[in-house]
């Protein structure tokens, strides 16, 4: 594992830290200012380090406590300044409601190194689909 590979994976490991904690501060002190950053909620794309912090408040604000948050299948490529990671999150915890809960999401993150500090660029979140197939006939293609 090169140097630059093991500092990206620590952002990550910082990142998830932070999301458990519910630390906004902390985690936003790993996006870059112009971050783009598309989740599973409405809007869906989220620019800007502002936008992106309202909507970690309110992801954080739906948990009584702590967010379990734990990855897998983590995939990282590094060149000199730029980082590209995949990996599966389970995402747990006691919802304001009561209920507790589990959900797997997908994430794929984009970093850029500044000097000697990484920092993310772009993220994506997904969930993968429950959603009933199309008929057949819509899968054709001309």
């Amino acid at each position: 594992m090169t140097s630059n590979e093991s500092d990206v994976r620590e952002l990550l490991d910082r990142r998830v830290a932070a999301c458990r904690e519910k630390d906004i501060d902390q985690l936003m002190s790993l996006y870059a200012s112009d971050i783009v950053y598309f989740d599973v909620v409405p809007p869906l794309q989220f620019v800007g380090a502002a936008d992106v912090r309202r909507n970690f408040v309110r992801w954080f604000d739906e948990y009584e406590g702590p967010i379990g948050l734990e990855t897998h299948e983590l995939n990282v490529a590094v060149s000199a300044d730029v980082a590209f990671a995949h990996m599966l999150h389970l995402d747990s915890g006691t919802r304001n409601n009561g209920v507790d809960g589990a959900v797997w999401i997908r994430s794929s993150v984009c970093c850029e190194r500044s000097g000697d500090e990484w920092l993310i660029t772009h993220e994506h979140i997904s969930m993968p689909g429950t959603w009933p197939a199309p008929p057949a006939e819509e899968h054709r293609y001309s």
